[in-house]
C-alpha cells in the first residue's frame, strides 16, 4: 500500500560521488555515480524500509530536500545509506535525472551443468523452485558455503557452486565470514598487486570489510576508499550464525516447520510473522512479514465472538481458497458458494466446515466464500470443539484486523502455503513476545 502524502515533492541531490559499499557485489562495484545525478521523490514523505519491499519494516523516512546517499538499485527499490545503516526506498517515487544508473546488487556467473536445480535455500534438502541450463548467465548476490545465492525470476534462489563458473576473477564474499589480518603490519594498496602504490596499512588482528576477491588479493573498504590487501596475510573465519528465537523452544517435538506470530503485547492488533524450517538438524529462517490479529489483539482466554486471536501452539490443518491450489503440499480444499464454518455453540457441528442449507443443524455459521478466504489454512484451535471457546480460527488474507484469526497480504499467504509441507509436521505459535519462554 502506498502511504504517501500528495501534493509535495522531495528532491535529493548527490553533491559528491558515492561508492557502493560491502552489500553491493558485482562488476560495477567500486564505481562512483556521476556527481551530477539528482534524485527527486514525488511525495513530501517517503518511507525507508529495512529491505527491498513493502513487506519489510519501516525504519524511518526521508523528507523534502534531504540528501540521499544511493548505493545501488534492486528491482524497483533504491538501496540507500540511512543514518549509518542500510535502507531501501521505492524507486517509483524517486526520479533520477542524469545519465548514471545505480549498479545492480549482483554479478554474472555461468552455468556449467546441462541442467541445474534452483532451490529455495542453501542445501539439497530445500525444495526446487526451478532450474537453469548450461551456458545460462546468473545474477549472483553472494556465496553461502558451497551455494550461490541468486536472483531467479524475481525471487531469491540458491544453486550449487560446483556447477557455476565465474566469468572473471571476482568472487562473492561468504554471507557470514569475518576477515582478520594475520601479519603484524600489512600494506593496503591501490590495486591488486605489489606494483600498486601503498595507500596505508592495517595491523594484526584488525577486522576487514572485504568486498570481493581478485586473484590472490582481497578488495576492501579502507577509510572510505577502495583498497587491496594480499590474501596470504588475511584469514577468513566463519562467523557463528546468530541464534534464532526457535533455537530456544523446547515444545516443538518433531516439527520441522514453524510459523511464529508475535505481538508486542496482548492489546495490539499488529503482528510480526516469521517462518522457520529445520534443515540438517539446524533451524533456518525463511520469511518475515507484517501481519494482523483480531481487532482486540491476543486473547488471555479465547471466547466465541471476542474479536481476539488465541495464543498457543497449534498444528496446521486444511489449506483452502476460492481458487485452484496455488501449489501447497497441505491437503487443499476449494471453497464453494455453499461452504460455511459453524459458529453456533449449541450445534453438534460447532467449529466444523459444513455446507448449506442448515436444515436445522445450526442457527449461525460463517460464510467461507469471501475475499478474506481467497487463500488460507485452518489453525487447529479448539479441536475438542468445546462450546463457546471459539471457532473458525484461520490464517488468511487481510491487512487491517480480523475477528480472531491471523492475516497477512495475499502474496505472503500464498508464499507460506507453497512452503508448508504436511510431511514436516508444521506448527504455528502465537504469543506476545514477553511469553515466548513458554515454548
Amino acid at each position: 500500500m502506498k502511504k504517501l502524502m500528495v501534493g509535495m515533492a522531495l528532491t535529493a541531490t548527490l553533491a559528491t560521488a558515492v561508492t557502493p559499499g560491502f552489500g553491493s557485489i558485482g562488476g560495477n562495484q567500486g564505481k562512483a555515480y556521476a556527481a551530477t545525478v539528482t534524485y527527486k521523490v514525488t511525495a513530501s514523505k517517503l518511507n525507508v524500509r529495512s529491505g527491498a519491499g513493502t513487506n519489510y519494516g519501516i525504519i524511518g523516512s526521508v523528507v523534502k530536500d534531504q540528501m540521499l546517499s544511493v548505493v545501488s538499485k534492486s528491482g524497483s527499490w533504491y538501496k540507500i545509506n540511512y543514518n549509518g545503516r542500510t535502507g531501501y526506498v521505492s524507486s517509483d517515487y524517486v526520479q533520477a535525472s542524469g545519465t548514471t544508473t545505480p549498479p545492480a546488487e549482483s554479478t554474472t556467473y555461468t552455468v556449467t551443468a546441462s541442467t541445474l536445480n534452483v532451490r529455495s535455500g542453501a542445501g539439497t534438502s530445500y525444495a526446487s523452485i526451478g532450474s537453469v541450463t548450461k551456458g545460462q548467465k546468473l545474477s549472483v548476490v553472494s556465496k553461502s558455503g558451497s551455494w550461490y545465492k541468486i536472483n531467479y525470476n524475481g525471487r531469491t534462489g540458491y544453486v550449487s557452486s560446483d556447477y557455476v563458473q565465474a566469468s572473471g576473477t571476482t568472487t562473492p564474499p561468504a554471507e557470514s565470514t569475518t576477515y582478520t589480518v594475520t601479519a603484524s603490519t600489512l600494506n593496503v594498496r591501490s590495486g591488486a598487486g605489489t606494483s600498486y602504490a601503498s595507500i596505508g596499512s592495517v595491523t594484526k588482528g584488525q577486522k576487514l570489510s572485504v568486498v570481493s576477491k581478485s586473484g590472490s588479493w582481497y578488495k576492501i573498504n579502507y577509510n572510505g576508499r577502495t583498497g587491496y590487501v594480499s590474501s596470504d596475510y588475511v584469514q577468513a573465519s566463519a562467523t557463528a550464525s546468530p541464534k534464532l528465537v526457535v533455537d530456544s523452544f523446547k515444545t516443538l517435538g518433531n516439527a520441522q516447520q514453524v510459523i511464529l506470530v508475535t505481538a508486542d503485547n496482548y492489546d495490539t492488533k499488529s503482528a510480526k510473522i516469521q517462518t522457520f524450517e529445520k534443515v540438517d538438524g539446524k533451524w533456518k529462517q525463511v520469511l518475515t512479514a507484517n501481519g494482523v490479529l483480531g481487532q482486540k489483539g491476543f486473547a488471555l482466554s479465547k471466547k466465541e465472538g471476542d474479536m481476539e486471536s488465541p495464543t498457543g501452539k497449534y498444528t496446521i490443518g486444511t489449506a483452502f481458497g476460492r481458487y485452484e491450489n496455488p501449489g501447497t503440499k497441505l491437503p487443499y480444499r476449494k471453497i464453494t458458494a455453499n461452504d460455511v464454518w459453524v459458529d453456533d455453540s449449541k450445534s453438534s457441528l460447532y467449529n466444523t466446515w459444513q455446507q448449506k442449507p442448515a436444515n436445522g443443524r445450526w442457527t449461525s455459521a460463517e460464510n467461507m466464500d469471501i475475499p478474506a478466504y481467497d487463500y488460507g489454512f485452518v489453525i487447529n484451535y479448539n479441536e475438542s470443539r468445546t462450546p463457546g471457546n471459539g471457532s473458525a480460527i484461520f490464517f488468511h488474507v487481510g491487512t487491517n484486523y480480523t475477528a480472531g484469526c491471523t492475516a497477512t497480504s495475499k502474496e505472503q499467504v500464498v508464499s507460506i502455503l507453497k512452503w508448508l509441507n504436511s510431511e514436516k509436521n508444521p506448527v504455528i505459535i502465537q504469543s506476545p513476545v514477553s511469553e515466548l519462554d513458554k515454548y
